[in-house]
Protein backbone atom coordinates (compact mmCIF):
# COMPACT_ATOMS: atom_id res chain seq x y z
CA UNK A 1 0.00 0.00 0.00
CA UNK A 2 2.98 2.06 0.78
CA UNK A 3 4.52 1.72 -1.95
CA UNK A 4 1.44 1.96 -4.40
CA UNK A 5 0.88 5.62 -2.75
CA UNK A 6 3.93 6.58 -3.29
CA UNK A 7 4.15 5.66 -6.93
CA UNK A 8 0.67 7.89 -7.12
CA UNK A 9 2.12 10.45 -5.48
CA UNK A 10 5.24 10.47 -7.80
CA UNK A 11 3.22 10.36 -10.90
CA UNK A 12 0.77 13.21 -9.81
CA UNK A 13 4.07 14.96 -8.41
CA UNK A 14 5.39 14.33 -12.20
CA UNK A 15 1.86 15.50 -14.04
CA UNK A 16 2.08 18.71 -11.95
CA UNK A 17 5.47 19.32 -13.05
CA UNK A 18 4.59 18.37 -16.53
CA UNK A 19 1.67 20.40 -17.05
CA UNK A 20 3.88 23.53 -15.31
CA UNK A 21 6.33 22.98 -18.24
CA UNK A 22 3.82 22.65 -21.40
CA UNK A 23 1.58 25.93 -19.94
CA UNK A 24 3.95 28.27 -21.23
CA UNK A 25 4.36 26.36 -24.35
CA UNK A 26 0.71 26.89 -25.14
CA UNK A 27 0.55 30.65 -24.00
CA UNK A 28 3.42 31.63 -26.09
CA UNK A 29 1.66 30.19 -29.22
CA UNK A 30 -1.03 31.52 -28.44
CA UNK A 31 0.48 35.00 -28.00
CA UNK A 32 2.02 34.53 -31.60
CA UNK A 33 -1.28 33.63 -32.98
CA UNK A 34 -2.63 36.76 -31.69
CA UNK A 35 0.90 39.19 -32.35
CA UNK A 36 -0.05 37.93 -36.08
CA UNK A 37 -3.57 38.67 -36.50
CA UNK A 38 -2.91 42.00 -35.14
CA UNK A 39 0.07 42.99 -36.77
CA UNK A 40 -2.07 41.50 -40.10
CA UNK A 41 -4.93 44.14 -38.83
CA UNK A 42 -1.84 46.86 -38.65
CA UNK A 43 -0.80 46.07 -41.92
CA UNK A 44 -3.99 46.39 -43.53
CA UNK A 45 -4.88 49.33 -42.02
CA UNK A 46 -1.65 50.94 -43.28
CA UNK A 47 -1.77 50.25 -46.61
CA UNK A 48 -4.90 52.75 -47.14
CA UNK A 49 -3.10 55.65 -45.61
CA UNK A 50 -0.26 55.32 -47.22
CA UNK A 51 -1.87 54.74 -50.48
CA UNK A 52 -4.05 58.36 -49.79
CA UNK A 53 -0.98 60.20 -48.83
CA UNK A 54 0.02 59.59 -52.75
CA UNK A 55 -2.63 60.07 -54.03
CA UNK A 56 -2.82 63.39 -52.39
CA UNK A 57 1.01 64.15 -53.12
CA UNK A 58 0.31 63.55 -56.59
CA UNK A 59 -2.66 65.69 -56.94
CA UNK A 60 -0.55 68.49 -55.27
CA UNK A 61 2.36 67.89 -57.98
CA UNK A 62 -0.08 68.01 -60.94
CA UNK A 63 -1.51 71.51 -59.53
CA UNK A 64 1.73 72.55 -58.73
CA UNK A 65 3.06 71.55 -62.14
CA UNK A 66 0.07 73.20 -64.38
CA UNK A 67 0.18 76.57 -62.09
CA UNK A 68 4.12 76.89 -63.57
CA UNK A 69 3.34 76.47 -66.64
CA UNK A 70 -0.14 78.95 -66.29
CA UNK A 71 3.01 81.12 -65.07
CA UNK A 72 5.19 80.73 -67.84
CA UNK A 73 2.45 81.14 -70.32
CA UNK A 74 1.31 84.55 -68.84
CA UNK A 75 4.91 85.97 -68.42
CA UNK A 76 5.89 85.04 -72.19
CA UNK A 77 2.40 86.87 -73.46
CA UNK A 78 3.41 89.69 -70.98
CA UNK A 79 6.70 90.00 -72.93
CA UNK A 80 5.49 89.93 -76.29
CA UNK A 81 3.33 92.39 -75.65
CA UNK A 82 5.66 95.03 -74.01
CA UNK A 83 8.11 93.89 -77.02
CA UNK A 84 5.12 94.49 -79.92
CA UNK A 85 3.89 97.90 -77.98
CA UNK A 86 7.45 99.54 -77.65
CA UNK A 87 7.72 98.39 -81.46
CA UNK A 88 4.49 100.23 -82.29
CA UNK A 89 4.97 103.24 -79.88
CA UNK A 90 8.59 104.31 -81.61
CA UNK A 91 6.66 103.83 -84.79
CA UNK A 92 4.34 105.89 -83.90
CA UNK A 93 6.77 108.63 -82.75
CA UNK A 94 8.56 108.29 -85.91
CA UNK A 95 5.09 108.92 -88.33
CA UNK A 96 4.34 111.90 -85.78
CA UNK A 97 7.75 113.99 -86.72
CA UNK A 98 7.89 112.77 -90.66
CA UNK A 99 3.95 113.97 -91.15
CA UNK A 100 4.77 117.42 -89.37
CA UNK A 101 7.74 117.70 -91.11
CA UNK A 102 5.48 117.42 -94.59
CA UNK A 103 2.98 119.38 -93.54
CA UNK A 104 5.14 122.41 -92.77
CA UNK A 105 5.77 121.93 -97.01
CA UNK A 106 3.09 120.43 -98.86
CA UNK A 107 -0.37 120.33 -97.18
CA UNK A 108 -1.80 117.08 -97.70
CA UNK A 109 -5.18 116.59 -99.35
CA UNK A 110 -7.75 115.43 -96.73
CA UNK A 111 -10.97 113.98 -96.83
CA UNK A 112 -13.74 114.74 -94.71
CA UNK A 113 -14.76 112.13 -91.37
CA UNK A 114 -12.39 110.40 -89.86
CA UNK A 115 -10.02 108.37 -92.15
CA UNK A 116 -10.97 104.35 -91.88
CA UNK A 117 -8.24 103.08 -94.50
CA UNK A 118 -6.22 101.88 -91.66
CA UNK A 119 -9.09 99.32 -91.06
CA UNK A 120 -8.78 97.57 -93.97
CA UNK A 121 -5.71 94.78 -94.44
CA UNK A 122 -5.20 95.63 -98.22
CA UNK A 123 -4.88 99.38 -97.75
CA UNK A 124 -3.07 99.19 -94.91
CA UNK A 125 -0.60 96.38 -96.14
CA UNK A 126 -0.25 99.15 -99.39
CA UNK A 127 0.55 102.40 -97.43
CA UNK A 128 1.99 101.59 -94.63
CA UNK A 129 5.78 102.90 -94.56
CA UNK A 130 8.12 100.91 -91.73
CA UNK A 131 10.13 103.58 -90.14
CA UNK A 132 12.65 101.07 -88.89
CA UNK A 133 13.96 98.54 -90.74
CA UNK A 134 14.21 96.06 -87.58
CA UNK A 135 13.02 95.80 -84.14
CA UNK A 136 15.01 93.30 -81.88
CA UNK A 137 12.96 90.75 -81.43
CA UNK A 138 10.26 90.94 -83.25
CA UNK A 139 9.11 88.69 -86.32
CA UNK A 140 8.31 91.85 -88.47
CA UNK A 141 9.33 95.81 -88.52
CA UNK A 142 6.75 97.91 -87.36
CA UNK A 143 4.34 99.85 -89.56
CA UNK A 144 3.18 103.16 -89.90
CA UNK A 145 0.26 104.52 -92.05
CA UNK A 146 -0.51 108.42 -91.84
CA UNK A 147 -4.06 109.55 -92.94
CA UNK A 148 -5.24 113.20 -93.70
CA UNK A 149 -8.05 114.26 -91.83
CA UNK A 150 -10.06 117.22 -92.54
CA UNK A 151 -11.85 118.64 -89.78
CA UNK A 152 -15.31 120.25 -90.00
CA UNK A 153 -15.53 122.47 -86.96
CA UNK A 154 -11.34 123.85 -87.86
CA UNK A 155 -11.09 124.40 -91.26
CA UNK A 156 -7.78 126.39 -90.73
CA UNK A 157 -6.40 123.41 -88.82
CA UNK A 158 -4.60 120.31 -90.85
CA UNK A 159 -5.00 117.06 -89.43
CA UNK A 160 -3.51 113.39 -89.53
CA UNK A 161 -4.22 110.31 -88.12
CA UNK A 162 -1.58 108.39 -87.53
CA UNK A 163 -1.97 104.12 -87.08
CA UNK A 164 1.29 101.96 -86.13
CA UNK A 165 1.29 98.16 -85.44
CA UNK A 166 4.04 96.38 -83.40
CA UNK A 167 4.73 93.17 -83.54
CA UNK A 168 6.11 90.72 -80.52
CA UNK A 169 7.92 87.10 -81.34
CA UNK A 170 5.44 86.03 -83.46
CA UNK A 171 2.67 87.65 -85.79
CA UNK A 172 -0.14 86.97 -83.46
CA UNK A 173 1.08 89.05 -80.89
CA UNK A 174 0.23 92.68 -81.90
CA UNK A 175 -0.01 95.87 -80.25
CA UNK A 176 -2.07 98.40 -82.32
CA UNK A 177 -1.70 102.30 -81.70
CA UNK A 178 -2.92 105.67 -83.00
CA UNK A 179 -2.58 109.25 -82.83
CA UNK A 180 -4.34 112.00 -84.07
CA UNK A 181 -2.39 114.77 -84.82
CA UNK A 182 -3.62 118.27 -84.93
CA UNK A 183 -1.62 121.46 -86.53
CA UNK A 184 -3.16 124.97 -86.54
CA UNK A 185 -0.93 128.03 -87.34
CA UNK A 186 2.60 127.25 -84.62
CA UNK A 187 0.17 124.54 -82.62
CA UNK A 188 0.92 120.84 -82.57
CA UNK A 189 -1.95 118.99 -81.19
CA UNK A 190 -1.43 115.07 -80.26
CA UNK A 191 -3.97 113.03 -78.95
CA UNK A 192 -2.77 109.61 -78.35
CA UNK A 193 -4.93 106.41 -78.20
CA UNK A 194 -4.73 102.53 -77.80
CA UNK A 195 -6.72 100.34 -80.50
CA UNK A 196 -8.08 97.57 -77.67
CA UNK A 197 -9.07 95.21 -81.02
CA UNK A 198 -7.13 94.36 -83.97
CA UNK A 199 -8.73 95.66 -86.95
CA UNK A 200 -7.96 92.34 -88.64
Amino acid sequence: MVKRRSKLALRCACGKHSRGREQPQYLGRIMRMAGGRFRDRQSGAVLPIVLLISAMMLTTSAAWFETSLAAARATTNVRDYLQAFHAADSALLLCARSAIAAASVTPTPAAPGEPAQWKLEAAFEANAVAPLAQWPGSVRAPQCLIEAWRLGTRADARAYLLTSRGFGRNKESQVWLQMQLVIEDETIERHWRHVAARPF
